[in-house]
């Protein structure tokens, strides 16, 4: 490919009053709308004492501007004046500058965050009911629960503080903020965000994991969901975790941490109860017919928390695998993986499905490639803030790729990004009638009108949720 004109140094202007450059808002803010998102908002988010007289006014329409920002890939508060450019502003009523949010999310506090939790939940759950956005929660639906900690650098970051995290698979000390983020998805459906709390980086990953698997499953039996499965790793093996689903009527799936007890009930495992398990991508074995792989599972009945009045007997599944580390060693050198579980599902398809837990790195490479590329603000409750409009943004373009068909509904965020968010268009009025005159042959245009039409078309001929 080459260039076909030769240009001067004045040959770029910025000067078109009538460029968008984020057509692909228009739907998506009109799926907003028809969820009730700015009266959900409303109705929630109240700052009865505010530090700036007028940072707390208008809560609603400054946080849509916010979300409609990380839409389009906001990943600081300057970014939010990308919705100020061009005819942005003929499109969209309401739009407020950065400095504007700013002050606004720097009037929350912990108690104002809780608020707008709420808000996600309940704006969650019209979405769930505008449109078919988790496929097969009859069936199954799971909740899962992990944390991650986000770097954070210089001296006024209020919570920042220094927890572990794994990089390149290796344990290290960084400082930064730690959310924890519970996601509720199915077989047949990408995870979409039910709970997020923003906690300082030196906490425990378990820190407050019952009451958002509660308030989570709580969601999901809103959503319409049948059977209800709780996966988390180690850090929520424990039997808070394990209480909270149980008492909500929801099976669960948690690694357990190796300690005394486990070992021995690996140890009373015979040779003959192993084995192999069937993952993607694996092969027979042409003379015998068996499935090669390099895992193999097992199943023994496990009380645990015995000592405690919430004792509970299940299964513990353990998959054991060959220690990379003794390649030639003369007998095998396992490494043994433990999980416990009330689920029925044969052994081999439920160690399958609690390492399906990993669906909830699909959600952290999201918001890391998006709105939690940074921590703007050095206010702990305006980052919380931040966390949960950017789980709020995820939601939303969940559904809409949802109702743009196809893959769509699985695709990661930067792709319904480039592919149905940042369209450029010219908008015209002619005989006032607005009209967006988008790229010809652009690849995607069939998608595209499938979520105008869906969204556009629905608003005319169904009131919008008021």
């Amino acid at each position: 490919m080459r260039l076909f004109h030769r240009f001067a140094e004045d040959s770029a202007r910025f000067d078109d009053d009538g460029l968008v450059s984020c057509a692909g808002l228009v739907p998506v803010l009109t799926l907003a709308e028809q969820t009730a998102l700015t009266r959900i908002l409303a109705e929630k988010i109240t700052i009865n004492s505010p530090r700036i007289k007028s940072g707390s006014a208008n809560p609603a329409p400054k946080l849509v501007t916010l979300i409609a920002g990380m839409a389009a890939g906001a990943d600081c508060i300057d970014d939010v004046d990308l919705l100020r450019s061009g005819g942005m502003k003929t499109l969209f009523n309401g739009v407020y500058a950065p400095s504007t949010v700013g002050t606004l999310l720097r009037e929350f506090t912990f108690g104002h965050a809780k608020q707008l939790e709420s808000a996600m939940r309940e704006h969650l759950v019209a979405l769930a009911d505008r449109t078919d956005l988790l496929p097969g929660a009859q069936v199954r639906t799971f909740v899962d629960i992990d944390s991650l900690l986000r770097p954070v650098y210089g001296h006024q970051k209020q919570g920042a503080s220094y927890g572990h995290t794994k990089i390149a698979g290796k344990q290290v000390l960084r400082k930064g903020l730690s959310p924890l983020v519970a996601t509720i998805s199915t077989d047949l459906a990408a995870p979409v965000i039910a709970g997020m709390r923003l906690r300082a980086g030196k906490t425990g990953s378990g820190k407050g994991a019952a009451s958002m698997v509660t308030a989570a499953i709580g969601v999901a039996r809103s959503i319409g969901a049948g059977q209800v499965l709780v996966r988390g790793d180690s850090a929520f093996g424990n039997r808070k975790v394990v209480r909270a689903a149980v008492r909500a009527g929801a099976q669960f799936s948690v690694v357990m941490t190796r300690n005394t007890a486990i070992q021995q009930a690996i140890d009373t495992i015979a040779e003959d109860a192993w084995t192999p398990v069937r993952y993607p991508g694996a092969v027979r074995d042409p003379d015998t017919g068996d499935w090669i792989s390099g895992a193999e599972v097992a199943v023994i009945a496990y009380t645990a928390f015995a000592s405690t009045k919430d004792r509970i007997t299940a299964r513990l599944i353990v998959r054991r695998v060959k220690d990379a580390r003794y390649p030639d060693a003369l007998f095998p050198v396992w490494r043994y993986h433990p999980f416990f579980t009330n689920s029925t599902e044969p052994v081999a398809d439920a160690d399958i499905t609690h390492r399906k837990h990993a669906v909830i790195e699909t959600v952290f490479a999201d918001l890391i490639d998006g709105p939690l590329a940074h921590v703007p603000s050095g206010r702990f409750g305006a980052n919380y803030a931040w966390v949960l409009c950017a789980a709020m943004a995820h939601n939303l373009l969940r559904a809409a790729g949802t109702i743009a068909g196809g893959n769509h509904g699985r695709a990661r965020a930067a792709t319904l990004r480039r592919k149905i968010i940042n369209i450029p268009a010219r908008l015209a009025r002619p005989q006032r009638r607005p009209v967006l005159h988008l790229p010809r042959h652009w690849p995607w245009a069939d998608t595209w009108h499938m979520l105008w039409r869906n969204t556009i078309g629905y608003q005319a001929r169904h009131p919008a949720i008021t």
